[in-house]
């Protein structure tokens, strides 16, 4: 089974810089989407052999989260800790009978850190959301999780040590996911290889030289860690300044 994730900065705009021809050509189970910035009706794709599920910000142009499927799910939540309401459109729950699939586009710090506190409650809220589902069924969560782990995850560690995305606090979260029984996938599969990224700014030359953060990711329950067979960045795929990144996991939707 193939799942991807994409922050693609706009659906509408990436559809016009080939998110279909990879949409086509990745063949996914899972496609998971954040930061769609649309509003219901504002698009119409016409994916065959998919069922959509979204979940739109009440603001318009947005965040935004959507998960097209092959196999239709058992459950749809759109919201934490079963409350169905998401005012950012951030987070897609999807039941299946082997597995529950989390779909999030974490709240961003900052460059002031003035929504610190806030990312940092809405970490808590949702560790506890999938350490509850995870003591039914086994969780794949993924997004753009806004923060890079590691000091290998990001080109210039020490000058942006501090920095929203790259605080202790946002690290310390992630760190405390992992210790209660989930795997950062391409970590695991490629625990000390460098220069791979998953955003890069739009400053001049930022993407070429690859200057870039690994923010984006496929976090799975430690029970699944060995039906991983595959984890990949894509990072030749354009059409947003994030690139997709995928799993294969030997194991029916």
């Amino acid at each position: 089974m193939k799942l991807v994730s994409w922050n693609v900065n706009g659906i509408r705009a990436c559809t016009k810089k080939g998110f279909l021809t990879f949409f086509d050509s990745v063949d996914a189970d899972v496609f998971c989407l954040q930061e769609t910035k649309v509003q219901a009706g504002q698009i119409d794709l016409k994916l065959n052999g998919y069922h959509q599920y979204w979940n739109y910000a009440e603001k318009k142009g947005y965040s935004g989260t959507a998960v097209f499927t092959k196999a239709e799910p058992i459950t749809v939540s759109y919201g934490l800790n079963g409350e169905n309401s998401e005012p950012e459109g951030r987070i897609l729950t999807l039941e299946f009978p082997e597995f529950y699939l989390v779909n999030v586009y974490t709240p961003n710090s900052k460059r002031d850190l003035s929504r610190l506190p806030y990312r940092l409650e809405w970490e808590d809220r949702l560790r506890e959301h999938l350490l509850h589902l995870n003591q039914h069924k086994p969780v794949i969560y993924c997004g753009d999780l806004n923060v890079a782990h590691q000091e290998i995850d990001l080109k210039n560690p020490k000058p942006n040590r501090g920095n929203s995305g790259f605080t202790e606090e946002e690290r310390g979260k992630m760190t405390a996911l992992l210790s209660a029984g989930f795997t950062d996938t391409f970590r695991y599969c490629y625990p000390e290889k460098t220069g791979s990224y998953t955003w890069w700014s739009y400053m001049s030359k930022v993407r070429e030289r690859n200057i870039g953060w690994r923010i984006d990711y496929f976090l799975i329950c430690d029970c699944l860690k060995s039906m991983l067979t595959t984890a990949q960045i894509h990072g030749d795929i354009l059409g947003s300044d994030h690139c997709p990144v995928s799993i294969t996991l030997a194991m029916d939707a």
